[in-house]
């Protein structure tokens, strides 16, 4: 489907009520390739910006708000990623020494 093709059914779908202003802008700022206008989640514009955009999170934290950050990065739920830690800590404890030094270099959130 071309970019035009994707945009008229967008603008369908608008006129017809199954989206909202802001759904519509989102999915249009998607499909131009332009990221999530109202700063998302992945609105970082290349990977190396959105590596810099990574931090740790003051709200989601149980220890150091690592997988809360991370969650909102992925768009994964946090409780996977306390999972997988659990896991890795299983594994040698690798989970551990993952999570330490993710809670050390990444910063916190604003």
């Amino acid at each position: 489907m071309s970019m035009a093709d994707e945009l008229a059914k967008l603008e369908r779908l608008r006129e017809s009520g199954a989206l909202t202003e802001a759904e519509f802008r989102q999915a249009k700022a998607r499909i131009l390739g332009a990221g999530e206008p109202d700063g998302g989640p992945h609105s970082y514009g290349s990977p190396a910006t959105g590596l810099h955009r990574l931090s740790r999170s003051r709200t989601d934290a149980m220890l150091g708000g690592v997988c809360g950050g991370l969650a909102r990065w992925t768009d994964l739920p946090s409780w996977v990623g306390r999972l997988i830690f659990c896991f890795g800590f299983l594994a040698a404890g690798t989970g551990v020494l993952l999570y330490v030094l993710l809670w050390i270099f990444m910063p916190l959130e604003d």
